[in-house]
């Protein structure tokens, strides 16, 4: 039985429509981000995306997230890139991060909106750079193209006056956290949902709650492992003293929802061994988190998901199936079992 929303009517509209087909692969593009291959799931995460950045009365973050979507895959189509990777929307996630990134933390001037034109367009570059040279091993670049591209702005910026700094955190060295104090059980709650909207850098509920939908639309598998994700990553955080409000931001939750939801539902089918499998990975994507934030906080940029591509490509790497097959002989076979048609279906590799 399948957990997937589908819609023929839309599809078959799609197909005949220029127009409409673009925008499908738009959708798909944003659902992307969560390995969903899904028009629905990605409308529920622009409507978060929307919902949240208009509350936090921050509107530049939406709209530069669909430019940066928009000039992705337009770039897609002009180095005309394989059409099926196009469909998939798998040229489009990194530039809709890119754009909901640089508004987040500069100010939105026009040369903002000619930077986040720009980082679309890199983005797509840089993807198909990344994925040639990780395709002997199978792997994806996820979101790896958004966060080169994103430290490359964020790190220039501070050499460049009139890109204009708003959010970014002052260059310091790490010290241990103060403030901790137990969380009631609204915080856990709001902590675990902000976790999920932290992947697209916004801190709202209701917009965590619409991802979730969004990814239930996707694979019903994926909206479990994300959510299970942050609750685990909520505890790990907690068990190992991190800062309490930045666990309650779901600061250290976003990307291990990402790591759950790719080893325990993209990359491999659930079963048992999967999910022991997904809990190790995404305690290690929240250990990650800490030592990446107090590196880079002396150059003062976010980790943003550099967590989960270190943990996914981890992670993945080790099993005999993604080796190259010079090595095949030479490794003993580790019992998950990875789905191959998951990967084109869902676009984790191009």
């Amino acid at each position: 039985m399948s957990t997937t929303v589908t819609f023929d009517w839309w599809d078959k509209i799609a197909a005949g429509n220029a127009v409409v087909h673009f925008i499908d692969v738009c959708l798909r593009g944003a659902g992307q981000v969560m390995f969903q291959n899904n028009p629905l799931t990605g409308l529920f995460f622009l409507a978060g995306i929307f919902w949240g950045a208009y509350a936090a009365h921050m509107p530049a973050v939406a709209w530069g997230g669909v430019l940066g979507l928009v000039c992705g895959t337009l770039t897609a189509y002009a180095l005309h890139v394989p059409e099926q990777n196009i469909d998939a929307g798998l040229h489009g996630y990194n530039g809709l991060l890119v754009g909901c990134a640089l508004p987040t933390f500069f100010a939105p001037t026009p040369l903002l909106w000619g930077c986040i034109v720009a980082g679309g367009i890199f983005s797509t570059i840089l993807m198909m750079a990344v994925s040639r040279m990780f395709r002997t091993w199978k792997v994806s670049a996820m979101t790896g193209p958004f966060v080169i591209i994103t430290w490359f702005l964020m790190l220039a910026a501070y050499n460049f006056a009139n890109i204009k700094i708003t959010g970014l955190p002052h260059p310091a060295v790490s010290m241990q956290p103060t403030d901790l104090f137990p969380l009631t059980a609204p915080d856990f709650w709001r902590a675990c949902l902000a976790g999920v909207s932290q992947v697209f850098l916004i801190n709202n509920v209701a917009t965590g709650v619409l991802f979730l939908i969004g990814l239930a639309c996707g694979s019903v598998w994926a909206a479990v492992f994300g959510f299970a994700g942050s609750m685990l990553a909520v505890g790990t955080a907690l068990l190992l003293g991190a800062g309490s409000s930045a666990i309650v931001a779901g600061l250290f939750q976003f990307s291990a929802v990402l790591t759950a939801i790719g080893l325990g539902t993209t990359f491999y089918k659930p079963n048992w061994e999967v999910i022991i499998f997904t809990f190790l990975g995404t305690i290690f994507t929240v250990v990650a988190q800490g030592a990446l934030n107090v590196v880079l906080s002396v150059y003062g940029i976010p980790t943003l998901t550099f967590p989960f591509v270190i943990a996914a490509w981890i992670f993945l790497l080790p099993n005999i199936k993604l080796l190259p097959a010079t090595h095949q002989a030479d490794t003993e076979q580790m019992p998950l079992r990875p789905v191959g048609a998951v990967y084109k279906e869902k676009g984790a590799l191009s």
